[in-house]
């Protein structure tokens, strides 16, 4: 069975960055006993992942890269906002480097990474961390089925064999 469109996919993958100089730059990776599984087509992962393991089936490996502009966009250099110090009063001022859980109006939840602390604000970059990033994937399918009615109504895969999760 080949991978569709409202399939489960279970993959085992290693995802690297790659360096303006052609380095890679080891990010994570799964194995055999936590795999990933996810419903194919249905907007869960990067449309160009998707489109890069369409058509394989169990047992098939494939690399391939992804440019920035395929996966979480190039840096925006507009990104970048000024929380202010009362905001952390109760939990005390965040170092550089540390990453914030932040949430908008709309309560859609992102992370910030702080990346200056001056007198009056905590300056957080808003970019994704892989943006400006080309990905290189190395992947392989460990499994592939119809997607239960289940998953499809709660718009996200219950394991490799469906069982697990609700």
């Amino acid at each position: 069975m080949t991978i569709e469109n409202n399939h489960a996919v279970t993959v085992i993958y290693k995802l690297q960055t790659i360096e303006p100089n052609g380095e890679k730059v080891f990010v994570e990776e799964t194995n055999s006993e936590n795999p990933l599984t996810y419903l194919h087509g249905v907007g869960m992962m990067i449309p160009k992942f998707e489109a890069e393991l369409a058509g394989l089936a169990a047992g098939d490996k494939k690399e391939f890269a992804i440019a920035a502009e395929e996966a979480y966009g190039e840096v925006d250099p507009n990104a970048i906002a000024q929380l202010p110090l009362d905001m952390f009063e109760e939990a005390g001022v965040p170092p550089v480097g540390a990453i914030l859980p932040l949430s908008d109006n709309a309560g859609n939840q992102f992370r910030a990474i702080v990346v200056e602390v001056t007198e009056e604000a905590v300056v957080a970059d808003l970019n994704h961390p892989m943006a400006g990033k080309t990905l290189n994937f190395e992947v392989e399918v460990v499994a592939t089925r119809p997607a239960t009615q289940d998953e499809l109504d709660h718009g996200h895969a219950h394991g490799v064999d469906g069982t697990s999760g609700h």
